[in-house]
């Protein structure tokens, strides 16, 4: 190693997995080496070509965000590799793993998955990895896909909101399921129970609390019970996606206990935004499942504190202004997801520091949990042996969110004009800086099999 392949990030406040600790982070060749004690590391000891000192500034690990709807290729007007990875990059996000469905050809088969490798190759600019989809018909397609490298499968329970993708009737689901638990697949599940949807008060129009009576809390307990059953039949490995509602938890918890074999997730906005916040027709927080009440969103804490949840990932899901019906706000036609990737870290922060919450905290939801998820054995930690990617925060500065400022495709988002906490200065990947205006320096990541 010459002296100059190598560096040190040094900081006061680098986020490990056993704490907060001043520490000098030692890199070469993309991973990190060693993390040594502060100021140990000297300038033109060998294998050390620069020392950045980043004084009072947090060292974090790269932000895993394994739930983004990137659209493309086929809703590319929605959002695009490089748009998204830009945004990605801007909040921290140094690796993301790319939902099945919104793009044309949805990625349930092993065509479509190279498809989207095709129109990603190039363009990013953190490492992407891919979700196989499972829907009715494409039972066949499963082991090919898992063996060409997908992460796992995603499944809808209920209507997706787009044709391509048809959710996956309860009675197929246990073929489904016995089939990812002979591949060893991780099921990652939208669990809304259609049944449930079918007989709610049916709406239109302006109100949020109308459309919020149209997804209860039932609509995720129903599916989260009848998920959780098939899981117990079949063996499988069963990950429920952006859990809203807090009466999942009970059943979350005793599942685990039977030892099912069941992870779950919630996201930013669940646990920042409250169903009292949105006023009459600003259908930017319109998603689903939907944002819930402010006791609900005391209650998503409690089991984040309590170890309830394996991560807190952005679901980002965006769409073109006129989908979103900001001309007539009408929460019944307006396309349902929160646009929010490069804020997430930003927001979640400005919330946890609130109730108490630590970086490190932070860290295991937005990183190693996610990581682990994945099974991305070398993401997630500052710690030797793992990639180095890397983001200095701020965790003090505070800043009003101006959509013009955000780097996702359509810039809308439920938090303009809100007020944050946390600055992302500046990001790497592999332990080089991330500059979102240069060449795009990410890679496709196949799934780990060790």
């Amino acid at each position: 190693m010459s002296a100059e392949s190598g560096r040190v990030l040094r900081s006061r406040r680098v986020v490990t997995p056993t704490g907060e600790v001043p520490a000098d982070v030692v890199i070469a060749d993309g991973r990190i080496t060693r993390v040594a004690p502060y100021g140990h590391v000297r300038a033109g000891a060998p294998g050390v070509g620069r020392i950045d000192d980043l004084g009072d500034l947090a060292l974090m690990p790269g932000l895993v965000d394994t739930h983004v709807h990137v659209n493309e290729p086929g809703r590319t007007a929605w959002e695009g590799f490089a748009s998204a990875t830009r945004a990605a990059a801007a909040g921290g996000v140094t690796t993301l793993i790319d939902m099945p469905l919104n793009c044309v050809p949805p990625t349930v088969t092993v065509d479509a998955l190279r498809a989207k490798q095709d129109a990603a190759r190039g363009r990013v600019h953190v490492d992407v990895g891919f979700w196989g989809g499972a829907v009715p018909g494409n039972h066949g397609d499963l082991e090919p896909l898992y063996r060409a490298g997908v992460f796992g499968f995603k499944s809808f329970l209920s209507p997706s909101g787009v044709e391509e993708f048809p959710h996956l009737p309860q009675d197929q689901l246990d073929a489904v399921l016995a089939e990812l638990a002979r591949l060893d697949a991780p099921a990652v599940i939208h669990a809304e129970s259609p049944e449930v949807l079918d007989t709610a008060p049916s709406f239109d129009g302006a109100s949020y609390a109308d459309f919020l009576a149209s997804r209860p809390d039932a609509a995720e307990t129903v599916a989260v019970t009848g998920l959780l059953a098939a899981a117990r039949r079949t063996g499988a490995r069963v990950h429920v996606l952006h859990v809203s509602s807090a009466d999942v938890l009970p059943l979350l918890a005793a599942a685990r206990a039977d030892g099912i074999r069941v992870t779950a997730e919630t996201c930013p906005h669940y646990l920042t935004l409250a169903a009292e916040d949105v006023r009459p027709g600003d259908t930017a927080f319109k998603c689903c499942p939907p944002i819930r009440s402010e006791a609900n969103r005391d209650l998503l804490w409690k089991g984040l504190a309590d170890g309830a949840f394996t991560a807190v990932v952005s679901d980002h899901s965006p769409c073109t202004a006129d989908l979103k019906c900001l001309d007539d706000g009408d929460f019944a036609r307006a396309w349902g997801g929160i646009a929010a990737l490069q804020l997430g870290l930003s927001a979640l922060w400005t919330e946890a520091r609130r109730r108490g919450h630590s970086l490190g905290d932070v860290a295991a939801w937005t990183a190693a949990g996610p990581a682990r998820l994945a099974g991305l054995h070398r993401k997630g930690a500052v710690a030797a042996g793992r990639d180095a990617d890397l983001v200095a925060f701020d965790p003090d500065a505070e800043f009003v969110v101006d959509p013009g400022a955000l780097h996702h495709r359509n810039p809308i988002t439920p938090y303009a004009g809100r007020r944050l906490r946390g600055v992302v200065r500046t990001t790497w990947l592999r332990g080089e800086p991330v500059d979102i205006a240069g060449t795009p320096r990410g890679e496709l990541l196949p799934r780990e099999t060790v």
